[in-house]
């Protein structure tokens, strides 16, 4: 029997060592994603051995993560179909690498179909482009910094937790994510209610969850902050940017500062999925990502 329990952030250790072993680089593999939205999914977790189990119950079916670790793929995976069994739902397993599909077909034969998930496929990007920004392509991003850097008074900072400015910086970030709230209509919208909530959590976590942030203050004020952390052994998942719209150039500033400040010992940038959201998927494609990172669900047939 399988025994999910609540995330903790002194889950963190045994967590991290176990998605070492695996060394995927997809948002749902990082103990700070599965962290931060815990209380919007509902999301447990099992250690099964050296395995990583984590489930997601919805109305009629129960979501599990693909295994991550080292262990009996086979015995795993029956495992979660006995738990959602149990709780009188249907078994879905998500966030599947393509690389690992043959490898469930070789051992569960014709037992599941696959599919696609595009809204859950995260954007990568070479470190080296993001950084650059050369060629025609990022002619418009490159427009809009030299906007940005026009104005007078902006300045870089990177977040730190060992500096004196720490917690007076997380602070603002807090006071500033409010503010943008309010600006972009949350109150009217669950999806931004949702994200904004995992947002204050990552900041007032930020130590303990081992983030990286940067932000950038124009005549003092924080009008951009980004947060992210290494995902992988090749790649840097960016987890939150915010920036105020009004502020010409603020987006593509801290993308790029960000990327110059805090990110370059990585060859890759994952900037994460777009839930379907037809804006949100504008804008990744805006800045050309290399390769998507793909993802498939199996479900019983």
């Amino acid at each position: 029997m399988l025994n999910f329990k609540s995330i903790e952030l002194q889950d963190k250790t045994w967590v991290d060592e176990l998605l070492r072993i695996s060394d995927f680089r997809s948002t749902e593999y990082c103990f700070t994603s599965l962290y931060i939205w815990a209380d919007t999914y509902h999301t447990t977790i099992c250690r099964h051995g050296d395995l990583l189990l984590a489930r997601s119950p919805g109305y009629n079916r129960v979501q599990y993560i693909y295994p991550a670790g080292r262990g009996d793929l086979r015995e795993a995976i029956a495992a979660q179909m006995e738990d959602a069994r149990q709780l009188g739902k249907k078994f879905l397993l998500v966030a599947i690498p393509p690389s690992q599909v043959d490898a469930i077909e070789a051992i569960f034969p014709e037992e599941f179909e696959f599919s696609e998930t595009r809204n859950t496929f995260d954007y990568i990007y070479s470190r080296n482009q993001l950084a650059a920004l050369v060629g025609k392509k990022y002619q418009s991003k490159r427009n809009f910094i030299a906007r940005f850097r026009e104005l007078t008074g902006w300045s870089y900072e990177s977040i730190v937790p060992e500096t004196k400015v720490f917690a007076s910086q997380i602070e603002e970030c807090i006071e500033m994510t409010n503010l943008w709230c309010k600006q972009n209509g949350c109150i009217h919208n669950m999806s931004m209610q949702t994200e904004s909530c995992a947002t204050r959590k990552a900041l007032q976590n930020f130590a303990a969850l081992g983030l990286k942030g940067g932000l950038l203050r124009l005549d003092g004020r924080v009008v951009a902050y980004t947060v992210g952390e290494a995902i992988n052994s090749d790649t840097f998942i960016v987890h939150i940017e915010k920036a105020f719209s009004d502020i010409k150039g603020s987006y593509p500033m801290i993308n790029q500062q960000f990327i110059l400040h805090e990110a370059m010992s990585y060859d890759y940038i994952n900037r994460e999925d777009d839930a379907g959201d037809s804006g949100l998927r504008t804008a990744k494609l805006s800045y050309h990502p290399i390769f998507m990172e793909e993802k498939f669900c199996a479900i019983k047939k």
